[in-house]
């Protein structure tokens, strides 16, 4: 008989508790990080294997210098117990009624720049007000592979400039928005609120490397007038701000973003004399929590949110 007959054999003698210990070692592909994941410690995830490996009667995982390596047998299952467990969550999600001032759970949301600049603040104060138990775990979505982690169940959200990569997603847009130019309070291109096309062809620019918003439409606004933007710095995000302060530099960067960040620091957004592109804020999610109480609470928090921008 082979080991998945075996398995269809014994699972009711099997501890359910041992499968989300798998799955998290064959999502994080060490022991250490699925302890951590699971706020285990490390020698309850070994014994949590060994008990499983005696059940399955198979080594499950093997150390290798890439870190905990699952056997073919277990590569077969890491998906199947992965939607599975998915399946039970949002199941017993949805079976209980979603009450926020007295849920206490947690939400993984993935942002980017942009979102993290205008939406993070408002979306947290929001979330406090209502439901006090509830904790956001904002992360960064540059290096993420957010088809992939909101399939896995680790995300529950992703907010950025993105649109659905498949069927087995849904997206709603959040708002749009056009650029802006943000340089340090009293500059001398700022004038009435607004740079003009002159100010932008002989000022230095610091471009951001960091925010992925392409600021190209410049250079082909300035080209048909016969100037041309010189770009002094190339930097991060988090360098705009001081840099900018200290110089007589300006930064085309999305407009909401731009007014948030004059809110409390030395510079100023002000406005392009010019139409810019648009750039679109929206919201991403897996279908498969579509009807969960708890998700449709926070997508509608969010919305309201961007609504108030």
């Amino acid at each position: 008989m082979d080991q998945i007959g075996a398995l269809g054999m014994n699972w009711r003698t099997l501890d359910l508790n041992l499968l989300t210990v798998f799955n998290a070692v064959g999502q994080e592909r060490s022991a250490t990080r699925a302890a951590a994941k699971l706020n285990m410690t490390q020698p309850a995830i070994s014994h949590a294997l060994t008990r499983l490996r005696g059940s399955l009667h198979d080594e499950l995982f093997v150390r290798s210098p890439d870190g905990m390596e699952p056997t073919p047998y277990a590569e077969r299952l890491i998906g199947p117990v992965r939607n599975a467990l998915e399946s039970l969550r949002a199941a017993l999600d949805n079976a209980a009624d979603f009450v926020p001032a007295t849920a206490d759970r947690s939400f993984v949301v993935a942002v980017d720049n942009r979102s993290a600049i205008v939406l993070a603040a408002p979306l947290i104060a929001a979330v406090a007000a209502e439901a006090p138990s509830v904790a956001l775990d904002l992360r960064p979505s540059g290096t993420l592979d957010l088809a992939e982690q909101l399939d896995r169940g680790t995300l529950d959200m992703a907010i950025g400039g993105l649109a659905a990569p498949a069927e087995r997603f849904s997206d709603r847009r959040l708002f749009e928005e056009g650029f802006a130019a943000l340089v340090r309070r009293g500059h001398p291109a700022a004038v009435d609120g607004a740079v003009d096309l002159e100010a932008l062809g002989h000022y230095p620019h610091l471009v951001l490397s960091s925010t992925r918003e392409e600021s190209d439409f410049v250079d082909a606004e300035l080209s048909r007038h016969g100037l041309h933007r010189r770009i002094a710095v190339r930097a991060p995000l988090l360098a705009a701000i001081a840099s900018l302060a200290q110089s007589d530099m300006i930064a085309i960067i999305s407009e909401l973003s731009a007014r948030e960040l004059s809110r409390n620091a030395p510079v100023e957004a002000v406005r392009l004399s010019f139409q810019t592109p648009r750039l679109v804020t929206a919201m991403l999610w897996h279908r498969r929590l579509e009807g969960v109480g708890a998700h449709q609470w926070l997508r509608a928090t969010v919305q309201r949110v961007a609504r108030a921008l």
